[in-house]
């Protein structure tokens, strides 16, 4: 099969856990993610999260709906003023140690990635805005963090970003 981009949805953000969260969502379907999974993605965030630590309580997640019965949750937070913590959960994926192939029912995925090349739009942008609104300012501007989202649109190039 070869390589297509996806579609990614930029939504409003949510607080889970005491913590600001801007959402992603990744999929190839126009319609979007189900609500029943997205509902289920949701309610593992609180386990995928760190403790506050006095680093304003913000961060991002994607969520992923695969091609088959897999979907994705990456929990992004910020810690120690400028580190981005990583949290992951799947569902509907075997092969990641999920009991079944239903895209309900996540569980926390403890390896070492950080995404597939679908769920990593997003950081480049966030990295720029956590400088932009959070370190750069005399005074941290969180809710102008919160309001910079990646535009929706598709996984692919955009404006200002070439490929080599």
């Amino acid at each position: 099969m070869a390589f297509a981009e996806k579609n990614l949805l930029a939504l409003p953000p949510v607080e889970i856990a005491g913590r600001h969260l801007k959402r992603y969502h990744v999929t190839s379907d126009p319609a979007g993610i189900e609500p029943e999974v997205e509902k289920a993605a949701y309610a593992l965030l609180p386990e995928l999260l760190p403790s506050l630590d006095g680093t304003p309580a913000a961060g991002f997640v994607v969520l992923h709906r695969g091609g088959d019965s897999g979907a994705y949750l990456n929990a992004y937070s910020w810690v120690w003023d400028n580190v981005l913590h990583f949290g992951g959960g799947a569902a509907g994926q075997p092969a990641l140690d999920c009991p079944d192939t239903d895209p309900t029912h996540f569980v926390r995925v403890d390896r070492s990635w950080i995404g597939c090349v679908w769920e990593l739009p997003p950081l480049g942008h966030e990295r720029e805005a956590w400088v932009r609104h959070m370190l750069t300012p005399e005074t941290p501007d969180l809710a102008g963090y919160l309001a910079d989202s990646l535009p929706s649109g598709t996984t692919g190039p955009r404006a200002g970003f070439s490929r080599a």
